[in-house]
């Protein structure tokens, strides 16, 4: 027995394939039949490794007779909210806009016939329990109430739509002073675990990318110790994989013990962008194994099919969260012998665990000697290996272009911080695969998938890699493909009204709403970082159209930002790298200044702007800030002068 879901290629809606669910893939047809029969719409939105998905699944989408019920009642449809995140966007919105609560996953929404929300909520037991309502008892009052009051709720559309509209609004600024909005943030810090104050706790790296960012521009060490402490937690605690390097989702408490142990490419992406970073600031031998370690994990454990990356792991495996990564005590006394007490000592193991009753691997506060340190790397290789001997958590391998592209751009950036060769060849060979995938066309997952299937995020950050691609190398034809992307964004993407890109194409929108939004999400927003690629080709290019775009995307972001900052941080250090617009320009053969070369890109590659000019005569650097330049910089000595007068 199988449903709709057997044509699909996602992993994720394969997974529910054989459900008892008649379930609809998002479509015109599936939509089109809810209007034909006139029945309500029940939407589940989840992804492959989402915990609670699974729950759901087996509690209720595997069992016949709710499937009964759904089938009878509601035109049922399942979306991977990876493969359409606008359509995750709007409803994760439209859940919070009709009952006021936060939204998650999975997300199960109620939409009329014409496909628009009228209820909805996150997970459903099967029965009354942690102060939710059953989920059959659910389907048969909603089910009941849309047949009682079916004219009423059509009408109604019209009301929910205007509130997406108003949630556009702006206000009239236009510019401002950027540092207040970060300032703010820094009251919710938690300054001795890191990250910010509560449960659960997510790292949010590009919002301390950003206090990173400021802390350069104005010494405020507040900024700084908010970076520091957080990597400090992460890297040592439950949320870092000390076997294998990586990162988990979040952590279910406030002291990063327990993760939510689903591994995101994204979540990884953000922590190798940023520790870089930090590392550039305090380099140590500590930080340098983390990132080096996760960035081997990243290219191996994430490889899939295609040479490139899949999306995530689930955190389950064998039906229970966490038990890949966990261990029983004894099982470590047992493997360890006479090491269980050296790793003991460094290492927050014990007979009652840290964690229901199993123990989470987190470092303890005392350093290893040098000596103890080698031994502590061979107990960890035995346990690694012993661990990659249990089943393993579902492996989710769809490509997703944008992700893709966000880690070619961060493997170069570390590559050039150690010199490191083969990193720097991998990110070429990767990004020449996207290429070749995408000759036709960009997508975001899949090629062959009908309807919507490419986004902003996947051109914006396909352009910004070919402009790292330009900066590290030099070579004029990246530039010319970031170019061209760049211009096929703002004639595919940008919404005239709103003044902003919206998520998904202009012409190809099969939702109820326009998906128009500036939030930074689980990645800093595709507007976020188009106005950047801009910035950069308006400074490279000194071509007019640039200019046009940046200057006009600057001023309605603003007005976007003075009401919604802390939904849009990743917008504040942007912004401000294209008002400071902080350049570094070759002029002449590189090779023949290439320990100049090498010092900027290992220490500004991700803070500025790299231009290359041809000169025949000379080889030289000059370096300018805010419209003010250097003289002609030859040597590494100057050049250090020049970047410490002018504070970069």
């Amino acid at each position: 027995m199988s449903n709709l879901l057997k044509n699909e290629k996602s992993p994720y809606l394969k997974q529910h394939e054989k459900n008892p669910v008649n379930w609809h893939p998002w479509n015109r047809e599936s939509l089109d039949k809810a209007k034909k029969l006139k029945k309500p719409i029940f939407l589940s939105v989840g992804y492959a490794s989402c915990h609670w998905c699974h729950v759901m699944a087996h509690e209720s989408f595997e069992d016949t007779s709710t499937a009964a019920i759904m089938n009878e009642k509601f035109i049922n449809i399942k979306v991977d909210r990876e493969e359409r995140p606008d359509l995750d966007n709007v409803f994760q919105k439209s859940l919070a806009i009709l009952t006021g609560t936060p939204g998650g996953w999975p997300l199960s929404m109620f939409l009329d016939e014409n496909g628009v929300p009228f209820s909805g909520g996150t997970y459903f037991p099967p029965k009354e329990m942690y102060g939710r309502p059953s989920f059959v008892n659910t389907l048969k009052q909603v089910s009941d109430f849309y047949e009682k009051n079916k004219d009423k709720i059509i009408q109604q559309a019209l009301q929910l739509k205007n509130v997406f509209k108003q949630d556009q609004k702006k206000s009239s600024v236009i510019s401002q002073n950027l540092n207040p909005h970060l300032e703010a943030m820094l009251h919710y810090v938690d300054f001795e675990w890191g990250g910010f104050l509560g449960s659960p706790k997510f790292p949010q790296f590009y919002v301390f990318e950003s206090f990173l960012h400021f802390y350069k521009k104005n010494k405020n060490k507040k900024y700084y110790e908010a970076v520091k402490v957080l990597f400090n937690n992460v890297c040592s605690r439950g949320l870092y994989d000390h076997l294998l390097g990586g990162i988990a989702r979040y952590s279910t408490d406030d002291r990063w013990i327990a993760p939510h142990f689903e591994k995101m490419l994204y979540d990884n992406i953000l922590f190798i962008n940023l520790l870089g970073q930090f590392y550039i600031q305090e380099p140590n031998e500590y930080y340098k194994d983390k990132i080096i370690q996760t960035v081997e994990f990243i290219n191996n454990s994430f490889k899939n099919k295609e040479n490139l990356l899949g999306s995530a792991y689930d955190a389950d495996s064998e039906g229970v969260e966490g038990k890949y990564y966990v261990w029983d005590d004894k099982e470590l006394r047992s493997v360890l012998e006479n090491d269980y007490d050296l790793f003991a000592k460094y290492y927050d193991i014990s007979e009652n665990g840290n964690w229901e009753g199993k123990n989470i691997l987190i470092e303890k506060s005392i350093k290893p000697t040098n000596e103890e340190n080698e031994k502590l790397k061979k107990i960890k290789k035995k346990l690694l290996n012993i661990r990659e001997k249990r089943p393993k958590p579902f492996f989710d391998d769809k490509t997703q272009i944008d992700l893709n592209a966000f880690w070619i751009s961060t493997l170069i950036f570390v590559a050039e911080i150690f010199d490191n060769q083969e990193w720097k060849k991998l990110a070429l060979t990767n990004y020449k695969t996207i290429r070749n995938l995408t000759a036709d066309g960009v997508y975001h997952c899949y090629k062959e998938k009908e309807g919507v299937k490419v986004f902003l995020d996947d051109y914006t950050y396909l352009t910004q890699l070919m402009i790292n691609l330009y900066e590290s190398t030099g070579e004029i034809k990246y530039l010319n493909d970031a170019k061209a992307m760049a211009e096929k964004t703002w004639n595919l993407f940008y919404d005239k009204n709103n003044k902003i890109l919206q998520k998904n194409l202009t012409q190809e929108n099969d939702l109820f709403v326009t998906p128009s939004d500036v939030n930074d999400s689980n990645i800093p927003n595709g507007n976020s970082i188009f106005l950047l690629n801009c910035k950069k080709l308006e400074i490279i290019t000194t071509e007019n159209k640039w200019k046009n775009m940046t200057n006009e995307l600057i001023q309605s972001f603003h007005s976007y930002l003075n009401l919604q900052s802390t939904q849009m941080v990743s917008y504040i250090k942007n912004l401000d790298m294209c008002e400071e617009s902080i350049t570094f320009t070759f002029f002449g053969d590189i090779n023949k200044n290439n320990n100049l070369h090498q010092y900027v890109k290992k220490n500004y590659l991700k803070s500025s702007t790299l231009i290359y000019k041809s000169d025949l005569s000379e080889n030289y650097l000059v370096v300018c800030k805010n419209q003010t330049c250097s003289n002609k910089i030859k040597t590494l000595e100057d050049l250090k002068t020049v970047v410490k007068n002018y504070a970069i």
